[in-house]
């Protein structure tokens, strides 16, 4: 590499460099790594005090940090020299010792670049519920604790279905649900689901057999619900119940029971005798008190991440192409008529209560010479019936908004809901589904518009959808 064409990449050959360096770091973990002291100042209001304040650290080749270890303290010396941090550079191993160096040395620049790579969906899949582990068993952890809230928020919108068994610590588990309980924040998981993640990492805690057979007696709430609630765990011999009872204590308080299905309770949860009769009571007491109200079975509000929005390779028109990980669809030249989409059920359903919002991206030029407009619908649709051949708009359990301006179901239309938007450069549809009122409504390119009228019963279960022809390109996102 040739020197003098980057600032950034030349300071970058600094780093831990012995050859450039008049001062050796010692850190927490024995490890030595070498910088310049001048820099350091230069760049640090802490580090210039500790090396140019009169006193013998001013004259000594070395520098003690007994509470930062190697790992941390190199993402430091790295944002020091470059003013930057690739992304990659941050890993489970060193995230949470960067960030509470950054807090000591008063880099809050780079504490917000590492609270924002924290919140990145790549990231918060691969590291986020490791990461919440390790900061809720530290010793000085409290709940004003910045990092650890940003990890409760992180994995919250994570489904803890899709949290391997291990990966989240009991206690990590409790700081999430404790923080969240009650709290009017995004919350990804439905509390049975929460409740059966509870038991079941409770159970690896003691043994691998009493790991397997909770994992087979307690289904996740989708199982339960495609097979009718035909299945249950009565009269089954439940191993060890009273060791998972003990385990689930600290948790039981944070699980919110008024939000869980009375049957579910009664047929998955009783048999096991690991939650306190007098709970179960308590719940069935609860439920009966709110005279045939409903609950919302997710805690706070429900959230739709950047996970949950995959297009469904088997539920597309078979002329599209779904691309970038099931995040874009596309219609080739050649597909001249509206075929749809819908977002994959393994993923999201938008179901009983809350407000629900996510972000439509269209991209594709109109062709006057040719003809050709920029013809799309944007909606919701019921998987009953549900045709991916053909427009949305032209099924009975689709509701959409096409880029003419009307809104169309079932082959009917609303003329003049908006002003067409077929011409339109760049497009972006916000679609607002309140599952409160069972109504819908849609933002076009930043303009809000009321809710459709005649859409005032929708269904209680539904999915996001598109329908597009060439030269149409979709991209979902959430709000």
């Amino acid at each position: 590499m040739t020197k003098g064409r980057s600032l950034e990449q030349d300071l970058g050959l600094l780093i831990n460099n012995p050859k450039y360096s008049d001062i050796e770091i010692l850190c927490k973990d024995g490890k030595t790594l070498y910088a310049c002291r001048a820099i350091l100042g230069a760049r640090s209001d802490v580090l210039d005090g500790l090396l140019y304040n009169g006193m013998k650290e001013s004259h000594e080749s070395e520098i003690s940090f007994p509470e930062i270890n190697s790992a941390g303290m190199e993402i430091i010396l790295e944002y020091i020299y470059t003013g930057s941090v690739k992304e990659e550079s941050l890993t489970k191993d060193n995230t949470i010792e960067a960030f509470y160096a950054a807090d000591y040395f008063q880099l809050s620049d780079l504490q917000d670049f590492i609270t924002k790579t924290i919140k990145n969906i790549n990231f918060a899949k691969k590291y986020a519920p490791e990461l919440l582990s390790k900061v809720s068993e530290a010793t000085l952890t409290t709940r004003d604790d910045i990092l650890l809230n940003v990890l409760v928020e992180t994995v919250a919108i994570i489904k803890l279905n899709n949290v391997k068994f291990g990966r989240l610590s009991i206690t990590g588990l409790k700081y999430l649900l404790s923080i969240t309980y009650g709290k009017d924040s995004p919350f990804a998981t439905n509390e049975y689901d929460v409740l059966r993640y509870s038991v079941i990492l409770t159970a690896k805690q003691i043994s691998e057999d009493t790991y397997k057979a909770f994992m087979e007696w307690l289904p996740t709430l989708k199982q339960i619900e495609n097979s009718n609630n035909s299945i249950s765990v009565e009269n089954k011999f439940v191993i060890d119940h009273q060791k998972v009872a003990k385990e689930l204590e600290p948790l039981i308080e944070y699980i919110d029971f008024k939000r869980i299905d009375t049957h579910i309770l009664a047929n998955f949860i009783e048999p096991l005798k690991v939650i306190p009769t007098e709970i179960i009571c308590s719940a069935y007491r609860n439920v009966a008190l709110l005279n045939n109200l409903t609950l919302n079975n997710v805690r706070g509000k429900p959230q739709i991440s950047e996970i949950d929005l995959v297009w469904d390779v088997l539920a597309c028109g078979s002329k599209l192409i779904i691309k970038d990980n099931g995040k874009v669809v596309q219609a080739p030249d050649g597909c001249g008529v509206l075929q749809s989409v819908r977002i994959t059920t393994s993923t999201i359903l938008l179901e009983n209560k809350g407000i629900y919002e996510w972000d439509i991206i269209y991209e594709g030029k109109c062709n006057r010479s040719r003809n050709v407009y920029r013809n799309f619908e944007v909606g919701v649709c019921a998987l009953e019936n549900y045709n991916h051949e053909i427009a949305a708009g032209l099924q009975l359990t689709g509701w959409v908004l096409g880029s003419d301006g009307c809104c169309r179901h079932s082959g009917n239309s609303i003329e003049n809901y908006c002003p067409s938007f077929k011409e339109v450069e760049e497009t972006e549809v916000t679609v607002h589904l309140d599952m409160n009122r069972r109504t819908c409504a849609f933002t076009v390119n930043g303009i809000k518009y009321a809710e459709v009228p005649e859409w005032d019963n929708l269904p209680s279960r539904l999915y996001p959808v598109v329908s597009l022809c060439y030269p149409g390109l979709i991209q979902i996102q959430p709000r």
